[in-house]
C-alpha cells in the first residue's frame, strides 16, 4: 500500500495529465483552425501521449492497491492572437508539469517510497524531453515562423510526426 500523500498526489497526477490531453487537444483545434495540419498533428499526438501518462498513473496506482478518483477535466481557457502563443503556453504547461512531478518525487523521498521514486525516475526523465521539445519547436518558430515557406516547411515536419507510445514497465 501507498503511502496517504503519495497516493493523493499521483490521483492527482492522473487528472493533470488528462486536463493535459485535453489542453493539446483544443491546441489542436486552434491549429486545424489556423490551417496549419502540422501543429495539430503535433499537439493532437501530444495529446496522445499525456493520456497514456494518465493511464499508466492509473495502472501503478491501481497495482499498488489504491483507489483512482477521475475528478471532472476542466476546460482549457487560453485565447491565442498569434499561432506562437500555444506553443508559449505549451511550454509553460509543461514547466508546471515538470513541478508537479517533482512535488510527488519528493513525497515519495520523504516517504521512503522507493518502489515510486522509481516509477517516477521514467516521467522526470519524460519531463525533461517534454520541456525540450516544447522549447525547440518555440526556437524553429521564432526562426521560420515570419516566411510563409519557412513555416510551410516546418508545418510539413511536424506533420510527419507520429505517435509512440511509451514503453514504461510497471
Amino acid at each position: 500500500m501507498l503511502d496517504t500523500k503519495v497516493a493523493e498526489l499521483l490521483n492527482v497526477q492522473v487528472n493533470r495529465e488528462f486536463y493535459s490531453a485535453y489542453l493539446y487537444l483544443d491546441f489542436s483545434n486552434y491549429y486545424t483552425e489556423q490551417g496549419l495540419d502540422g501543429f495539430a498533428n503535433w499537439y493532437r499526438i501530444q495529446a496522445q501521449e499525456e493520456r497514456d501518462h494518465a493511464m499508466l498513473f492509473m495502472q501503478y496506482m491501481q497495482n499498488n492497491g489504491c483507489k483512482v478518483t477521475l475528478e471532472a477535466i476542466d476546460k482549457p481557457d487560453k485565447e491565442f492572437a498569434s499561432a506562437a502563443d500555444p506553443l508559449h503556453a505549451g511550454y509553460e504547461h509543461e514547466q508546471y508539469v515538470t513541478s508537479l512531478i517533482h512535488n510527488i518525487y519528493d513525497a515519495a523521498g520523504q516517504a521512503k517510497d522507493f518502489r515510486t521514486m522509481q516509477f517516477l525516475d521514467w516521467f522526470v526523465k519524460e519531463q525533461g524531453e517534454e520541456e525540450t521539445n516544447a522549447e525547440g519547436l518555440i526556437k524553429k518558430y521564432d526562426l521560420f515562423g515570419t516566411d510563409p515557406r519557412a513555416l510551410y516547411m516546418l508545418d510539413n515536419e511536424l506533420a510527419a510526426r507520429v505517435y509512440s507510445a511509451p514503453s514504461l514497465v510497471l
